[in-house]
């Protein structure tokens, strides 16, 4: 199952959308480009098994 969901670029501050593939797992990290600047995130994912909310936190790729 396939969602999207949004974050806050650790560099530029913008706001970016990103699918999230929920049958990946529940916790999940990723590296993708912002939307804005182009600069690498780390994309730290946790999905609630029981209401399927999504939180992402972003940090810096190096």
């Amino acid at each position: 199952m396939q969602t999207t969901s949004d974050y806050s670029c650790a560099f530029c501050g913008e706001m970016n959308t990103t699918f999230v593939d929920i049958s990946a797992g529940f916790e999940q990290s990723y590296i993708e480009d912002c939307q804005v600047c182009c600069r690498p995130n780390i994309l730290y994912v946790r999905v609630d098994e029981d209401t399927f909310d999504i939180e992402i936190d972003s940090d810096y790729e190096e």
